[in-house]
C-alpha cells in the first residue's frame, strides 16, 4: 500500500545530528534500502525539521523497522498514512459511486 511516512525531528536533536554528520547519512541509508517513490525535506508547522517519504508498505509489520532508525537517531515523531495518487483515485471511482448510492439517503 502506498504510504506517507512523516518524520518530525526536534530541533535540538537534529542540530546535533547535523553537526556530527549523521542526519544526511541516516536518510541516505534509509532511501537506499527502501527505495521510496519520493522523499521531501522541510520545516514543519511546529518549526521542526521534517521528512515526508512515500513508500510501498507491503505489510503493517514493517512499521517498527521503518520507524526505528528515526526514533533512535533523532528522537523523532513518526507517523504513517495511506495515500493515493491520481491513478489510485481513478481506480477507486466505482467504490466511491457505490458508497454514494448506498449512503446518500441515510
Amino acid at each position: 500500500m502506498r504510504t506517507l511516512m512523516r518524520v518530525s525531528m526536534p530541533v535540538e536533536t537534529s542540530n546535533a545530528r547535523i553537526l556530527d554528520g549523521k542526519l544526511i547519512k541516516v536518510f541516505q541509508k534509509f532511501v537506499e534500502e527502501h527505495k521510496p517513490e519520493a522523499s521531501y525535506f522541510y520545516a514543519d508547522d511546529n518549526g521542526c525539521r521534517c521528512g515526508s517519504i512515500v513508500l510501498d508498505m507491503k505489510d503493517p509489520s514493517q512499521i517498527p523497522a521503518l520507524a526505528e532508525p528515526f526514533f533512535l537517531a533523532f528522537d523523532a515523531k513518526v507517523t504513517f498514512r495511506p495515500v493515493m495518487n491520481l491513478q489510485d483515485l481513478a481506480a477507486a471511482g466505482p467504490g466511491i459511486e457505490r458508497a454514494v448510492q448506498d449512503f446518500k439517503k441515510l
